[in-house]
């Protein structure tokens, strides 16, 4: 269930081994939050700029993971720190030198909807496209 988007530094596109990383990544956020089901990563590479002073040619790494409402902000703090260890790792022979992590686990909204999810369940809401209004 867990969705993870993670945005990183164009320029850091061939060093950044993001196929190890997901391989780490999904059983740790599956552990440490106890969801079932499958992770579901995208990555978004991305002009950045850190404007902190220290030149804006350093590379940058945020992930964010949507989970079902209910987890503890403990524990969403552990899996950010968890995070940005893992992240760290996978960057190259400098570590996270140079490069800016960030991590954010946020609860899903309640508009949140899977598809497919199965068949609809007996007395299920109906599913009305955009824009369209459901018939009564």
């Amino acid at each position: 269930m867990p969705h993870l988007t993670i945005d990183y530094s164009s320029r850091l596109a061939d060093v950044f081994d993001r196929a190890a990383l997901v391989r780490e990544l999904h059983p740790l956020v599956l552990e440490v939050t106890g969801s079932a089901g499958v992770c579901k990563t995208f990555f978004r590479p991305a002009e950045s700029y850190v404007g902190d002073g220290g030149g804006d040619r350093r590379g940058f790494v945020h992930v964010e993971v949507g989970l079902m409402p209910g987890r503890p902000e403990a524990l969403k703090g552990y899996l950010s720190e968890s995070i940005l260890a893992v992240v760290a790792k996978h960057l190259p022979a400098g570590g996270a030198d140079g490069v800016v992590l960030s991590a954010e686990v946020r609860d899903l909204p309640g508009s949140y909807r899977l598809f497919p999810a199965g068949r609809p369940r007996a007395g299920a809401p109906v599913r009305v496209p955009c824009g369209a209004s459901p018939r009564r």
